[in-house]
């Protein structure tokens, strides 16, 4: 049986897509780039609830009550 052009070129993907399916080395870096944007978005999320007004004028009412205290 000889061994033809295509059989070396199927043999290869194969050979390849099975080391590609089992080395996990880059996987840390996809973790940390999930894990970054996943932050960035939260931190967009909270300034937006905390720079809305309802949170400001709370926020600002707790401190002047705070600081009006009379002993």
């Amino acid at each position: 049986m000889q061994i033809t052009l295509w059989d070396r070129v199927f043999g290869w993907m194969r050979e390849r897509a099975t080391v590609l399916a089992v080395d996990e080395s880059g996987m840390s870096t996809v973790e940390y780039a999930i894990g970054t944007i996943a932050a960035a978005a939260f931190g967009a999320i909270l300034y937006t609830v905390v720079t809305g007004d309802s949170i400001v004028t709370a926020l600002t009412n707790i401190i002047t009550r705070a600081l009006d205290t009379k002993v």
